[in-house]
């Protein structure tokens, strides 16, 4: 293809051509990244007063107190991609970093070995989510869809379960839908004492086969055949089992009459007593379901929402001994907080209040609760402590930007990651006080030392509609307010979500700042940390508010007098995918360019749980499933808008099926397009085309915005 370049864009090339001269300009994006450097393999240990890091292959103890005090205590006889440490911490398991074969997007097979007294030796091939038992005798683990125990001392293994049967009967692990959306890929848990194993058993049996295609560089392609429930389809049904580990009988635990729900995060409380999550299919009402000793069962704690119950994790219940527990919920107030339940009265008080939320919960003490925070502002974190009274809350730690928090156990120490817009990761050890005993790792030097790159700026603006919106921006170096630069926004835009925070990252769209570009990011309704009733209101109506914010926010920027409105682009990945084609089809020519990358193009394609959550069931709510769907409006792409859809053809959680069947809806109605396929690539455009495929936006964009 021929084309001219601007005389001010050709300039720009120049210029940029002495920056990128040693690579390409994403080598340049990523040179700077690896110099923003983090501590590997972190592990508190169980003395409070320790923690474990990973050194080459070799796991090494440091005392947070002082970190010359450190004690190498394993290496194994191959590079490990993890490690596991026994509780008791005289054993460690290492996962052979080479025989690691991806599943889906969290689990995985390896196999493992064992260190001990100075020795590693083979213990398991091809398996997967191992774990010790408390003890530190046994290993749990899973293979070809059946749950095992390993002893130790004698090198065997017992099989818990062996109706295991690919993509019929799963024990042990999650199906596909429960490990992308709810983020576990072990589903067992040993009991404090170790003599039980409450594990989940998933019937996929009735849940569609999807096949994928794959290529694989052979002469004969071959289908990959695996469950996935689409939205309004059947789901697995699951149950929960107890496995006594001295007796090897089995009970199924009664969990509800119901069996179009979802059962997950099955645990134990410190007392002992087994409890789970129970999800209604609608995911409007959740319950803690405790399961006493005597087999009788109570509900711990509910919630019920009109629209959803945000999605439960672990963290969600954290249990403070055997009869308190903390919940961080938002539908009491309509923002995230904290608040402490007993087993046998329920509520007993609200630990956080205010128009901000608790982010995450980060340890516990004795008196005290310690968590992260939006309280300073939406865009950045803040560690907090309060007592379990409710009373004497007080800030931790200085410093400004986004913050995570790694705690020893017991809280008498932890470990801290700060970095904001202008700060890469600044890593600090504290007391639980907030005083600074260390520093581990300061990148600042590093990174400046690989060049300069333009700063976010952090701005607000209102809509036609009066909804104020968080934006941040980036300005070429050596900017001029009096030229006119080109415009490319990016955005992810999904429910829940924050793209606009005040936290260092480094990622392709710096590269064409270099270039002579403006690069913009907005949050609009529907994102997260604002609220419940921000992020709920495009419930049932996916991708309508989202598309008149971002259309909102392209018209607000073509209005500066130093954008050029005529050379506006949006960009998007996944659910921002399905986003920047929205725009690009509803826009009217106002964007130039769009790039979208593994696009969702129906909802009625993608998966129940985080389809549903979102929009209702397609049976109960088409018009939320059709009305919206960028395939109904391929016959608005303006001529002046240039589009770019790229997709891996192994995509498991985006299928290719949106991309193609967009193609089919934009060929049946006349319209151009470009597109970049990528044969054998997942969601993620991994392992191999990683950075091609972010070297080939530079390049697209600079061609054609």
């Amino acid at each position: 293809m021929m084309f001219r370049l601007p005389l001010i864009l050709a300039a720009s090339l120049m210029l940029a051509a002495t920056a990128f001269a040693s690579g390409s300009d994403y080598d340049a994006v990523l040179r700077t990244r690896r110099a923003n450097r983090t501590v590997t393999g972190m592990r508190p240990m169980a003395d409070g007063d320790h923690y474990t890091t990973l050194c080459g292959a070799s796991v090494v103890r440091h005392s947070y107190a002082d970190r010359r005090d450190s004690t190498l205590l394993f290496t194994a006889t191959a590079k490990p991609a993890h490690y596991l440490l026994s509780p008791d911490g005289k054993r460690a398991l290492f996962a052979d970093a080479a025989s690691v074969r991806p599943i889906y997007r969290h689990s995985f097979t390896a196999n493992y070995s064992l260190a001990e007294g100075g020795e590693c030796r083979a213990v398991l091939q091809g398996v997967r989510d191992v774990t010790f038992s408390p003890d530190g005798e046994h290993l749990g683990y899973a293979f070809e869809n059946n749950l095992y125990l390993y002893n130790i001392a004698s090198g065997r293994s017992v099989a818990v379960t062996d109706d295991g049967r690919w993509n019929e009967i799963i024990n042990g692990t999650s199906d596909w839908v429960y490990e992308e959306e709810y983020g576990f890929t072990q589903a067992y848990a040993f009991s404090p004492s170790g003599d039980k194993i409450a594990y989940l058993r998933f019937d996929e049996r009735g849940v569609p086969l999807f096949e994928m295609m794959r290529y694989d560089d052979t002469l004969y392609n071959r289908a990959y055949t695996f469950k996935y429930p689409k939205a309004g389809d059947r789901n697995s049904t699951v149950e929960l089992w107890l496995y006594d580990v001295a007796t090897a009988a089995k009970r199924r635990v009664d969990v509800g009459s119901e069996s179009d729900q979802y059962i997950f995060n099955v645990a134990w409380t410190p007392g002992g007593e087994l409890y789970f999550y129970r999800v209604n299919r609608l995911q409007n009402h959740f319950e803690v379901v405790l399961v006493r000793g005597d087999g009788s069962q109570q509900t711990i704690y509910e919630e019920h929402s009109p629209q959803y119950v945000e999605r439960p994790s672990a963290s969600t219940i954290t249990f403070l001994d055997g009869e308190r527990f903390i919940v961080r919920e938002e539908t009491t107030t309509g923002w995230m907080h904290l608040y402490l339940h007993t087993i046998s009265k329920g509520r007993v008080a609200a630990l956080t209040k205010g128009e901000w939320e608790v982010t995450s919960l980060v340890g516990v003490d004795k008196k005290h609760l310690y968590y992260l925070s939006t309280e300073c502002s939406p865009l950045r974190r803040a560690l907090y402590v309060v007592g379990l009274n409710g009373r004497g809350k007080r800030r931790l730690g200085e410093g400004d930007g986004f913050l995570s928090v790694a705690p020893a156990a017991g809280m008498k120490y932890y470990v801290q990651t700060l970095s904001n817009a202008s700060t890469p990761n600044v890593i600090t050890v504290h007391r639980k006080d907030g005083s600074v005993v260390d520093t581990l790792v300061d990148s600042r030097a590093a990174v400046a030392a690989t060049g300069e790159w333009s700063q976010r700026l952090f701005k607000q603006f209102a809509t036609e509609r009066g909804d104020t919106l968080n934006y941040d921006i980036r300005l070429p170096r050596n900017f001029d307010p009096a030229r006119r630069y080109p415009v490319l926004l990016t955005q992810y835009s999904g429910p829940g979500s924050q793209s606009v925070r005040d936290r260092w990252s480094l990622d392709w769209e710096d590269a064409l700042v270099e270039h002579g570009y403006i690069v913009a990011c907005c949050d609009g309704r529907g994102t997260g940390f604002r609220g419940e009733a921000f992020k709920k209101c495009t419930y049932g109506d996916l991708g309508r508010r989202e598309r008149e914010d971002q259309i909102s926010f392209a018209r607000y920027l073509a209005t500066m007098p130093y954008v050029d409105s005529e050379r506006i682009g949006i960009y998007g990945w996944s659910y921002g995918g399905f986003m920047a084609l929205n725009c690009a089809l509803h826009g009217e020519g106002l964007f130039r360019m769009a790039i979208a990358v593994a696009p969702v193009t129906s909802w009625r394609y993608y998966d129940t749980i985080y389809t549903e959550i979102y929009n209702g069931l397609p049976q109960d709510n088409p018009h939320g499933y059709d009305d919206n769907s960028p395939l109904h409006h391929a016959e608005k792409l303006s001529p002046r808008t240039r589009l770019l859809i790229m997709h891996g053809t192994a995509d498991d959680n985006v299928h290719f099926q949106n991309t193609v069947e967009m193609c089919r809806r934009l060929n049946d109605a006349g319209k151009q397009y470009d597109m970049m396929v990528y044969p054998d690539q997942n969601h993620s455009m991994m392992p191999s085309c990683t950075s091609q495929v972010r070297q080939k936006m530079i390049d697209y964009t600079i061609q054609n915005l």
